[in-house]
Order: C-alpha cells, then structure tokens, then sequence
C-alpha cells in the first residue's frame, strides 16, 4: 500500500468526518498522513478570535492553538495516523470577526486559499501520495471552502476521496456550495471503525462540551450518521489499490 494523505481545514475535521476510514486504511497497510492547515497559535488574541477560545472555558492567556495540537497528536495515535500541521491561521485571525463571517462568503482580501494551495503542492512533492482524503465543506466554513478551492485548483492527478463535513451534516439548514462538483461524483462506502473514529474524536476535549455537551453527546451525534462515512470519489480507486463498497 502507498501513502493516503488527508487535507483537514482544523484540527478535529479529519477524525470527526472520516476517522473510521483513516483508521481502516492503516490496517489494510497504509501510511496515512493527516495533514491540518490552519493551525497557527496567535499571541495575544482579541476581539472575536479571543471570544473562540474563551466560549469554550479556556482562559485568556492560553495558547489555544497549542492545546489543540496536542488533542491532535492523541487523536493519530487513536487513528495509527502522522500527524501534520500545516501554520496557516485560522480565520478568526484573518478578519473574521463574528460566527456569521464564518459561514458567509470568503472575504475577498482573505488569499488562505493560495496560501493553502502552496502548502498542499509542497506535501504532495514530498511525500508522494497516491490517495487524497478532503472535506466537501458542508456547512460552508470558510476554512473548509478555501481548502476545497485550494485543492481543486491543484487539480491533483491522483484519486481523491470527498468526506461529508461532521457535524455539520446532522445541522439544518447546511449550505453546500461545492455540491454542483461533488454531487456528480459517484458514491463510495470504505471500511470504517466505528469505535476508533469516536476516540479519536474525544481526544479534542477542547470541542467536546462546545459542540455536543459532552463526550455522551458526541456519541449520539455520531450515532446519528449511522457510522456511515459515504464519500464521493474522484478519479480511480483501483488505481491506488482500493476496493469499494458502493
């Protein structure tokens, strides 16, 4: 087996939506790679991207970003998968300035996304993957929308797997503005694991209570999806050596 490299726009994106295929992919032999881009700490933060970290019980002095790394590193241990961070900032730290920014269109000063596509062009030069892992940006985070621009822009040569956006996938009312290019992909179910996807997603602690009350919480959300980690495919997965479920 080669190399998989999954692109996460934060550090939990990866485990949360697709840490059950990760986790099977290095059991069938893989050497998978989780690469998360915006991942930066930021000293002395203000405004909005203060309240971030704050919301979630953090103090003001904390390097949030610091801690979040650390959750990572658990988390691929959870998953037998190489933690990478990539330093770009988060967008709270590039002008966006309240929960409503997040999810609106990318501010036209914002260049992440041709930050983002150099520091993907660089990992696909070193560590020469033959298969990509990224988010489809469900939900319409702007991170995770420059990450999809950035890679679609790459063009990449390789087969890619699309993951659906956890949590956002079990929210109302969800903004899909990559659908016209995914939906027209086929379908695929891999392998998954369950019981490994949810571990590692417990080990951002730092998300937990914010996004689902507890780690009990977590697990229903995650029940929800029926352990289905379906992905949209691009290009051919048996050229990489995978079999699939459709």
């Amino acid at each position: 087996m080669g190399i998989a490299l999954a692109l996460s726009p934060h550090l939990d994106d990866a485990a949360f939506s697709a840490g059950g295929t990760l986790a099977c992919l290095v059991d069938q032999g893989w050497k998978v790679v989780l690469a998360t881009l915006f991942t930066a700490s930021v000293p002395a933060p203000s405004g909005f991207a203060l309240a971030c970290q704050t919301d979630k019980g953090l103090p003001p002095d904390a390097d949030y970003m610091a801690l979040r790394r650390a959750e990572d590193v658990i988390a691929c241990n959870a998953l037998g998968a190489r933690p990478v961070w990539l330093g770009l900032r988060e967008a709270p730290h590039r002008g966006y300035a309240s929960a409503a920014a997040l999810f609106a269109e990318p501010r036209h000063d914002d260049a992440a996304d041709r930050a983002a596509a150099v520091c993907i062009a660089r990992l696909l030069s070193s560590l020469r993957p033959t298969l990509l892992l990224a988010p489809q940006a469900i939900g319409a985070h702007v991170d995770h929308v420059l990450t999809v621009r950035a890679i679609h822009g790459l063009r990449p040569t390789i087969p890619v797997l699309w993951w659906q956006d956890f949590p956002y996938t079990v929210r109302p009312g969800i903004r899909r503005p990559f659908a016209p290019l995914h939906d027209g992909l086929p379908k695929a179910t891999l392998p998954t694991d369950p019981l490994r996807r949810l571990s590692a997603c417990a080990a951002y602690t730092s998300q937990i209570g914010y996004q689902f009350g507890d780690v009990e919480g977590l697990t229903r959300a995650l029940s929800a999806t029926c352990g289905d980690e379906r992905l949209r495919v691009q290009g051919d997965l048996g050229s990489a050596g995978l079999g699939v479920v459709a």
